[in-house]
């Protein structure tokens, strides 16, 4: 069997800051984008890296997202902020927004901004765990960059998938990262799903009559389930109302879906909330409970079956170390597309590993 196609998350930076500055970013954005997005390929959010490439360069190409955005806070306490983000790429929109908020946490005890005018930005967990990396408590919403989700009991998909991340930083265990959608599967991974030829685990999506959907190449006609059933699409209410309409972004039919359109402004909203232990507790104190309270869920009585008890971010982890070792895979269709844009904007293809 042919060995999978793999980069090192520094070659895979390297091509994607370069393909963003072919289409006009500035050489220090397009790094910074593509910065977080290895990230997100390195810990394994897959639907959310690279991948998202060839659609965000059709965006910029198309005249959609704003290259050289004047991104600002308009409006400021001491504690919180709005961030305009003037149409920009929605990487250095958040990194922008979480940088804002630790310097208010840790002035203040807490620190939370919104954002609206924004894009898709990857993973909800990049922007938690550069909270946590600053050993502060990290908690992402965001209102998903298309409609996904009908309200409990409807057909009419007025939602998206509206993410949540949550980071604790904790000491020997590092940080416990929650990362999740309000639907059962996130968007992307039907996405990935349908590039792999692969069929839907029944329970991702129903059709209109209610049904059982798994031909992803048929998502169009189907609505994504929420997790939990009506808990899940309350929380998706709740994570739009606060990241979305209380940042004046948009919500509800007022999301515009950013995978079948490239030209019209999405305003984007997102939220980032981040918290100093030391204003709460002792911060090393709080650290080392973390610790223990993992501990303790790990050594927990198990039920047959069952070789170990995981805490939330720990597959992230291991997919980062994996990774730094193997390198990052790429399916085959992926790259095909990924050469071919390199060529067409003159930037040298993504070197494998032993390449």
């Amino acid at each position: 069997m042919k060995a999978a196609f793999t980069v090192t998350a520094a070659e895979l930076q390297r091509f994607i800051a370069d393909m963003l500055a072919a289409v006009g970013l500035p050489a220090g954005d397009a790094a910074g984008v593509a910065e977080l997005m290895a990230q997100a390929d390195l810990t394994g959010a897959d639907g959310h890296g690279v991948f998202r490439l060839p659609q965000y360069l059709r965006r910029i190409r198309a005249g959609g997202l704003n290259v050289t955005p004047n991104i600002r806070a308009e409006r400021e306490t001491s504690a919180s902020a709005v961030i305009d983000g003037d149409n920009g790429m929605g990487h250095l929109v958040m990194r922008r927004a979480t940088e804002l908020a630790i310097e208010k946490a840790r002035a203040h005890g807490i620190g939370w901004v919104g954002a609206h005018h924004s894009n898709h930005a990857g993973p909800a967990a990049l922007y938690a765990d550069l909270a946590a990396d600053a050993g502060l408590v990290g908690i992402y919403l965001a209102v998903g960059s298309a409609n996904h989700m009908a309200p409990w009991g409807s057909i009419e998909p007025l939602l998206s998938t509206n993410p949540i991340a949550i980071a604790v930083p904790g000491r020997r265990h590092g940080t416990v990262l929650l990362d999740m959608a309000t639907t059962v599967a996130a968007y992307g991974k039907v996405k990935l799903a349908a590039q792999r030829g692969q069929a839907m685990p029944e329970g991702w999506m129903i059709d209109s009559q209610g049904q059982p959907l798994t031909d992803p190449a048929r998502a169009k006609e189907g609505t994504l389930l929420p997790i939990g059933g009506y808990k899940g699409y309350g929380l998706s209410l709740m994570i739009g109302l606060l990241a979305g309409t209380l940042n004046g972004a948009a919500m509800g039919s007022q999301v515009v879906d950013f995978n079948a359109d490239d030209t019209t402004l999405t305003n984007t909203g997102h939220t980032i909330a981040v918290l100093d232990p030391a204003a709460f507790c002792d911060a090393d104190a709080f650290r080392d409970e973390v610790d223990r309270i993992v501990d303790e869920l790990q050594a927990a009585a198990r039920l047959p079956g069952v070789d170990r008890i995981r805490v939330p971010g720990e597959g992230r982890t291991e997919t980062r170390r994996e990774r730094a070792a193997s390198g990052i895979p790429l399916p085959a269709e992926l790259r095909s597309t990924l050469d071919r844009l390199a060529a067409e904007l003159g930037v040298p293809p993504l070197a494998g590993q032993g390449c």
